[in-house]
């Protein structure tokens, strides 16, 4: 069947498993395994040569044993740039000596891998647009990638060691073997997998039960790859590979495998062969077509958003820690359907039932404008929204065509922007910059003066778009609820949707 039957069977919020390839894919300067630790070793001796000697000593008949060649080259790694400790690599022993002092002990091989891999260089934006669309609709990610380039493009919190263990499924991207934001939890070397594969059963289990009960597409990964393998292996021990329950898993099982140039869109069985346990018939889809899976992912409806999900998280969460938090029952809820059940959180004294208020929407409003999230939207129809609030409703009419009130928030947004322009009139705009920048620093603008002019520049086009979306993505949440914000966001909307 195409790819698009395929996710539209979809029960539940997909799991994203996610491999080098992506990083690969999305990275200028992202490397496979092999690339890194030869890029480290020719930095290190100036010649390819040192790496191709350790890798001839760790070879076998099922490939090379990169964590072994890790080990070696972390030992002289180590050894050789603390022997030499005012040379190129100085900055590195420069962070050594100073975690030390705190009494943290990181090798300077796993430091210098965090600097390799600290920055983010996107390559493939397009693609990478549709993918943050699909965003809303993923539960959670796992991942074997050190970068941080998930938690960017996602915004889900980070999990990584034992925070895995005590973690919230929705909205958390379980980092299995590490992160450059953490280098002395970087599982690269012989010594980092057996240590992991003493407590993996733990996270295993963790893992496992996402497995057992949202859709998982692995994506990044080849057919051989061990993760995948290892991953198979784990559910078809616990789970008898012919029962009906294995079924389901196997049905929402989906490997996503690059093909150079494929535009292909048909998901096809696959047997996998994996040692201890009869073969394994999966889902895999081989394209270079990456695009149309995200924006299948992105169109994908579901009775609640895994954003909405999020939050109860957060709540019962609250409720679990032994907090003040009053929980009413009013129905015996064991006999009602799913469809005849209503969660509602809100205030002791008013419950409304709406997914975000205006202040939530116009704070998220990058967010919901890049994912496309018409679910959402659909509650702009259920807010009171007064003739005198700044709201941006022309990017927002874009997305969800269906809102009752398009019109009368547009004259509404339009008049709003008139009373700018007038105010301004009067105003002597000699030599006034055409940066936010600018106006923030001038010594020669009122303090008070100062966010209506950002506004009014934005509105005639003397600030650039793509400067004002970058300022407003800097301010706090807080800063994201004042007047001037939602004013400031009024005259960009307008600019730039209108």
């Amino acid at each position: 069947m195409d790819i698009k039957t395929f996710i539209s069977k979809f029960k539940n919020h997909p799991v994203l498993f996610v491999g080098t390839g992506m990083s690969l894919r999305y990275l200028n300067n992202s490397y496979s395994w092999d690339a890194l630790l030869k890029k480290i070793a020719m930095d290190l001796t100036g010649s390819n040569e040192y790496f191709y000697d350790i890798k001839s000593k760790y070879h076998d008949d099922h490939g090379y044993k990169y964590d072994l060649i890790a080990s070696d080259l972390q030992h002289k790694f180590d050894e050789d740039v603390r022997n030499d400790r005012e040379g190129k690599f100085k900055y590195i022993n420069d962070q050594f000596y100073d975690l030390m002092e705190q009494d943290i002990n990181i090798s300077r091989f796993k430091i210098y891998i965090s600097k390799i891999l600290d920055k983010l260089d996107y390559k493939n934006i397009d693609e990478l647009n549709e993918l943050k669309k699909a965003r809303k609709n993923i539960s959670s990610i796992i991942t074997t990638n050190y970068d941080v380039m998930l938690e960017d493009i996602f915004g889900f919190k980070p999990l990584i060691g034992n925070d895995i263990l005590l973690s919230d499924p929705y909205g958390s991207i379980y980092k299995i073997h590490g992160c450059v934001t953490e280098p002395d939890k970087i599982i690269i070397t012989n010594e980092d997998y057996n240590k992991f594969n003493e407590k993996y059963e733990l996270i295993r289990a963790q893992l496992l039960s996402l497995f057992m009960h949202n859709p998982i597409i692995f994506i990044g990964y080849s057919i051989s790859d061990n993760n995948i393998k290892s991953i198979l292996k784990t559910i078809f021990t616990y789970v008898d590979p012919n029962s009906d329950e294995a079924e389901k898993v196997r049905q929402n099982f989906l490997l996503v495998e690059h093909d150079e140039g494929s535009n292909n869109i048909q998901v096809v069985d696959h047997d996998i062969d994996i040692e201890g346990i009869p073969t394994i018939k999966i889902n895999k889809i081989k394209t270079d077509n990456f695009k149309i899976i995200y924006e299948t992912l992105s169109n994908l409806q579901l009775p609640v958003s895994a954003m909405d999900i999020r939050k109860v998280q957060n709540v019962f969460r609250d409720i679990k820690s032994g907090g003040d938090i009053r929980v009413s029952i009013t129905d015996d809820l064991d006999s009602l359907k799913n469809n005849e059940k209503v969660l509602a959180v809100g205030s002791v004294n008013t419950i409304r039932y709406s997914f975000q208020n205006t202040s939530e929407i116009m704070k998220n409003y990058f967010k919901i404008i890049e994912e496309e999230n018409f679910q959402l939207l659909e509650v702009v129809d259920k807010l009171v929204i007064q003739s005198q609030q700044f709201f941006p409703i022309f990017g927002f009419s874009k997305i969800n065509k269906n809102i009752k009130r398009i019109e009368k928030l547009k004259t509404q947004q339009s008049d709003k922007m008139k009373s700018l322009e007038e105010s301004m009139k009067n105003k002597d705009f000699k030599n006034i910059p055409n940066t936010i920048k600018g106006i923030l620093d001038s010594e020669k603008i009122g303090i008070s003066l100062k966010p209506k002019l950002i506004a009014f520049q934005i509105l005639k086009g003397n600030i650039k778009l793509d400067d004002a979306e970058k300022y407003f993505k800097s301010l706090s949440e807080d800063e994201r609820t004042t007047t001037e914000y939602r004013r400031q966001l009024c005259a960009y909307d307008i600019k730039k949707y209108k």
